[in-house]
């Protein structure tokens, strides 16, 4: 068993679970403030366990064939189902989101990603023969016929390769479809993972992990460790076993990763901050650009960092659009996510809430006009941050140009589709950025010149087979779909005489 006591949570290192040398901490959940378990803090010394353990697995599970990878991942997402309701349980207790999030969005699409990665697909590719014609005479032996005058037709083929051993560190906004993103294509591809999950929310990532044994996967191939110490990341991330890290959270943290990964010439798969902006134009349907930026304020409770929360309003439509994403956000119900109405949960933890506040602060003495919210909705316990909308700011503001990862959003307005477009690149983030227009014809030109990995036109919505990243500081590299299977692989090439 991997819990024991009264909910103290062991280390899963070797498959085996282990008691940590760093003792336990307490999970606390974001509403009712109450200890929901207790974490385990790995030593660096079980971090480093954790790293060898998954080198030494690497070896025969790369070798296993795709169809018996796929098999596993396939029947760690029956468990999953299997154990739906208690899994999300204890998300929502974990995280503070709200039945339809944490049942939907967080263990549903967790096990959405493991049945996506069960689905073989072929990991080489032709590459069309080429014919090299006679030269003036070559170098080394392996050109001696070109060299000798002889014209020669070269076959090729693109296999991909697993990486090796990959490093997981997950964000805590979903610890369900965050982290079965990076190991379930991460296996798929002959690679095994040392997962650190974040230390706000890790208790889930380890029913992960036991899906994942009960499901047959090979001792050493998954482990998780946890810890609040900056020192439990460090030791995942610089451990000489480890091959690849595959980072979500903030820039950062992402640049101390990256300096770290450079030194070793490790494989980077970084998801980083994001300050989307979504360009709103005289003709755009109001409503549906109310209700799809109207989602920063309760998907997650705005710590989602695909959020639009940099709204560039065209003149026409900006008054409009204030007022209705004003009552829009009046109209959402605050409170306990385990009631069935309440649409905006908690944010994270008592430290975060304080930080979106002061960002709140901030807005107003920085010449923003706060047109909803504001204010700390009047509960006793819980980290609530009411939906709150500042108006009238300019791009040079801190709320228009940082990542606050709340339910705050901040209005620009701007004149011509010139000066939209310069605004929303004017950020060093690009994650996703949004365009709403009744022109298609100008929509799909404005999202060819936004710097962003992804532009949602006159939606947030998102097709799973896209691939996911970021420009400029939003990361480096794309997962989702087959994306995902490249991301975790190398390239080889395999050259043969015709």
């Amino acid at each position: 068993m991997s819990v024991e006591g009264a909910g103290r949570q062991r280390l899963f290192v070797g498959g085996s679970w282990l008691e940590p040398e760093g003792g336990y901490y307490g999970v606390v959940d974001p509403a009712s403030e109450e200890t929901v378990g207790w974490a385990p803090e790995a030593s660096r010394d079980q971090v480093h366990a954790a790293c060898a353990a998954a080198r030494e697995a690497f070896g025969p599970w790369s070798r296993t064939t795709p169809e018996e990878r796929a098999a596993v991942l396939a029947r760690t997402a029956q468990i999953i189902g299997e154990r739906f309701a208690a899994y999300a349980e204890l998300a929502q207790a974990e995280t503070g989101a709200t039945i339809g999030t944490a049942r939907g969005m967080q263990v549903g699409v967790g096990a959405a990603r493991f049945r996506r990665y069960a689905r073989v697909e072929p990991a080489e590719w032709a590459i069309p023969p080429q014919i090299n014609e006679a030269g003036h005479g070559g170098a080394s032996h392996a050109f001696k016929a070109v060299g000798e005058g002889r014209a020669g037709v070269m076959g090729a083929l693109a296999v991909r390769q697993p990486v090796g051993v990959v490093t997981c560190i997950t964000s805590y906004n979903n610890p369900w479809a965050n982290p079965a993103g990076k190991i379930a294509p991460a296996l798929a591809m002959g690679n095994t993972v040392v997962v650190k999950p974040a230390p706000q929310d890790p208790l889930s990532v380890y029913r992960m992990a036991e899906a994942l044994e009960a499901a047959g996967v090979p001792a050493g191939v998954v482990n998780v460790v946890s810890g609040r110490a900056v020192e439990v990341g460090e030791a995942a991330v610089s451990s000489p076993d480890v091959d690849m890290v595959s980072f979500t959270g903030s820039t950062a943290v992402g640049q101390r990763i990256a300096e770290v990964c450079g030194r070793d010439m490790k494989r980077q798969l970084m998801e980083l901050g994001g300050k989307g902006a979504a360009v709103v134009f005289d003709d755009a349907d109001v409503g549906s650009a109310v209700a799809g930026i109207g989602t920063t304020f309760s998907f997650y409770s705005g710590q989602i960092c695909t959020a639009p929360t940099r709204v560039l309003a065209q003149r026409g439509v900006y008054d409009r659009l204030v007022g209705q994403l004003a009552a829009y956000a009046g109209r959402l119900t605050v409170g306990d996510p385990r009631e069935a109405g309440t649409v905006v949960g908690p944010v994270i933890s008592a430290e975060h809430r304080d930080r979106v506040e002061s960002y709140v602060e901030t807005g107003r003495k920085e010449g923003a006009v706060v047109v909803a919210g504001g204010e700390r909705p009047p509960y006793g316990t819980g980290f609530y941050v009411a939906p709150t909308l500042l108006a009238d700011c300019t791009n040079d503001m801190r709320v228009a140009r940082e990542e606050i990862f709340g339910p705050v959003v901040s209005v620009i307005p701007f004149d011509e589709e010139e000066e939209g477009i310069a605004l929303a690149n004017d950020t060093e983030y690009g994650l996703i950025d949004y365009v709403w227009s009744g022109d298609v014809a100008r929509a799909f030109r404005v999202a060819r010149r936004l710097r962003a990995g992804g532009v949602g036109i006159n939606t947030v919505g998102r097709n799973m087979e896209a691939p996911f990243g970021g420009f400029k500081k939003s990361g480096v590299g794309r997962d989702v779909g087959s994306y995902a299977l490249h991301a975790y692989s190398e390239v080889q090439a395999i050259v043969w005489p015709g």
